[in-house]
């Protein structure tokens, strides 16, 4: 039996990006009663060469929006990534998760071999759906989400696994 791949993409993404807003708030809160400047936390990275908080927000969110209106047959919307606060991110977050809300498991089911091509890195990627959810979508997915989360926690933002996996 085939998987519904409405089920393995926008409740698991909402799912996960209703968790990093919770992470996010967490982190404003801990610069507030810190008394840091919130840009800090925004800004902060876990190496140089590495994305900050801010961009591994926006790359997560894309990740989501993209799959599931590929998914759906659909260009995904662009969004502009000029966030510059955690009320920003806050929004874009929101903002995604109502654009996965928009779409009906009819939209989106039956999408197992749908052919999907993405420019990555100045060449064209080619996938069928499942495996474009799967192989692709969940780790980009869950690597920007966890780096986000680590980077909040290794600035001391008291955060721990239930914070990432949410209430079950």
């Amino acid at each position: 039996m085939t998987p519904s791949m409405y089920n393995l993409s926008a409740p698991v993404l909402e799912r996960v990006l209703t968790n990093l807003s919770h992470v996010l708030k967490k982190g404003m809160a801990h610069a507030e009663a810190h008394k840091i400047d919130s840009a800090v936390l925004f800004n902060a990275r876990l190496y140089p060469n590495m994305f900050p908080l801010s961009r591994q927000v926006q790359i997560a969110t894309d990740q989501a929006k993209g799959c599931v209106s590929r998914l759906a047959g659909q260009e995904p919307p662009k969004f502009e990534d000029s966030e510059k606060t955690f009320e920003e991110l806050l929004a874009r977050i929101d903002k995604i998760i109502a654009h996965l809300q928009s779409f009906s498991p009819e939209q989106i089911d039956g999408s197992e071999t749908r052919k999907i091509e993405l420019r990555v890195g100045g060449q064209t990627r080619s996938f069928e759906g499942l495996p474009y959810v799967l192989n692709y979508v969940y780790p980009n997915f869950y690597f920007h989400v966890v780096t986000a989360y680590a980077i909040l926690r290794h600035n001391g933002v008291e955060l721990g696994k239930g914070d990432f996996l949410g209430q079950t």
